[in-house]
């Protein structure tokens, strides 16, 4: 599996004057309708479901909101990067300003483990970061996440 394989050009942003995070899961609901045709209420609802659990924002000014979701056949990804950080309540208390959610068959097991490993190794890494936090086209965006070594998961 690699990040490609979950991403498409499409399902890349650059979002400006987003103020919460349930503004925030509107447009990665809305993202994920438009790239991958998943249904933004069922989108919207299971990340917020997935959110009450825990907060996925995972530190260093990253999250990795997931959450499954029925009538989908693989796991699906959508990137936005946040021109202004966002309080996000992360484990680190820093604001977020890159958000790479997952969205996977509700009954994906290994598959939906292997991509949120996938995307945390590739957002762990300083170079990768710094590098989506100084560029805003999503071509680009896209070119970053998927041309490293990282980007593969075992």
């Amino acid at each position: 599996m690699e990040l490609a394989d979950l991403l498409t050009p499409g399902a890349i942003r650059v979002c400006n004057a987003v103020k919460s995070k349930k503004r925030l899961f509107q447009d990665l609901a809305e993202t994920a309708r438009q790239a991958h045709q998943i249904d933004d209420s069922l989108a919207i609802d299971a990340l917020q479901e997935r959110e009450s659990l825990g907060p996925t924002g995972v530190g260093r000014g990253v999250a990795l909101p997931h959450a499954r979701i029925d009538g989908i056949e693989r796991v699906k990804g959508v990137f936005i990067r946040l021109d202004r950080p966002l309080d996000y309540g992360s484990v680190d208390r820093a604001p977020v300003d890159l958000v790479l959610a997952l969205f996977a068959p509700r009954e994906a097991g290994v598959e939906h483990l292997k991509a949120l490993a996938l995307v945390s190794r590739t957002l762990r890494d300083p170079a990768i970061c710094a590098k989506l936090r100084a560029n805003d086209d999503p071509d680009k965006l896209f070119a970053i996440l998927c041309e490293h070594p990282e980007t593969k998961a075992a």
